[in-house]
């Protein structure tokens, strides 16, 4: 059975970068279709992929 890693990225503002992080994940062998990311406030916990990535956890 094969172990299935997840990843998360969020970038608070529109000059932040979210390549960095990505390519980290990547390097951790984080399949992108696991990996999801949100761009907007951390105070916000009502982010859309955070709380998609909630629900397959």
């Amino acid at each position: 059975m094969e172990v299935r890693k997840f990843g998360y990225i969020r970038v608070s503002s529109k000059d932040q970068n979210e390549i960095r992080q990505l390519e980290a994940m990547k390097e951790k062998e984080i399949d992108e279709r696991d990996i999801f990311m949100d761009k907007q406030s951390g105070k916000d916990s009502k982010r859309v992929q955070y709380q998609l990535l909630k629900r397959i956890l």
